[in-house]
């Protein structure tokens, strides 16, 4: 209000303005309402994909407590729990963005127990979240202590939200993991990407 009376006085001081008819001024609130729109867009919760509470271990502290972290040439036979590394049996985790499959076979590669989301009772686009991975690994992990395993191999192949939930849940059930291999195919010729989307 008190920019509109200063412009008016302006206009009625100045002679060359006396001609013109009267300028009226327009405030508008559009800048106000683009601050709030980022404020509230700021203040609204990020939709879970499925990935909330990724990437949440620091590797760097993990090889601080354990003296040999890397495999060498003694591996293979160092004991654990009673039997060498390489009879222990091994527990494939299969991620993908829509699915978590996970199988637990002995040492010389035939499966013993075989679970999915799916099968876990998870439908459609939950099938992919890391929630069904970790229930999924849980159920998995309680048959094989059923069996008798108590240490396994864990070899997990793909990329998705269940990769470290499942790790997660395995440990849950009561296995101890002696070592986590990830198996994930990397493409050195991939196919061109598909073109953007057109908004």
């Amino acid at each position: 209000m008190a920019l509109r009376q200063a412009f008016s006085s302006i206009l009625k001081i100045s002679p060359r303005y006396a001609s013109t008819p009267k300028v009226q001024m327009h405030s508008s609130a559009m800048l106000c309402k683009v601050e709030d729109r980022k404020e509230m867009l700021a203040s609204m919760p990020t939709r879970d994909e499925g990935t909330v509470g990724e990437r949440s271990i620091d590797i760097d502290t993990l090889m601080s407590k354990k003296d040999k972290f890397f495999p060498d040439a003694s591996t293979a036979t160092q004991l654990f729990n009673g039997v060498p590394f390489n009879e222990l049996p091994i527990c494939n985790v299969r991620v993908s963005k829509n699915n978590t499959i996970i199988s637990v076979t002995d040492y010389k590669g035939l499966i013993r127990l075989i679970r999915s989301c799916g099968v876990e009772g998870f439908k459609n686009t939950r099938k992919g979240t890391n929630i069904a991975a970790q229930a999924t690994a849980i159920t998995l992990g309680s048959k094989a202590v059923e069996l008798g395993w108590k240490t396994i191999r864990v070899k997990v192949r793909g990329l998705g939200p269940g990769r470290m939930s499942a790790i997660k849940g395995l440990q849950m059930s009561g296995l101890n993991i002696v070592s986590i291999t990830d198996n994930t195919l990397v493409s050195w010729n991939p196919p061109r990407p598909p073109k953007q989307r057109k908004l």
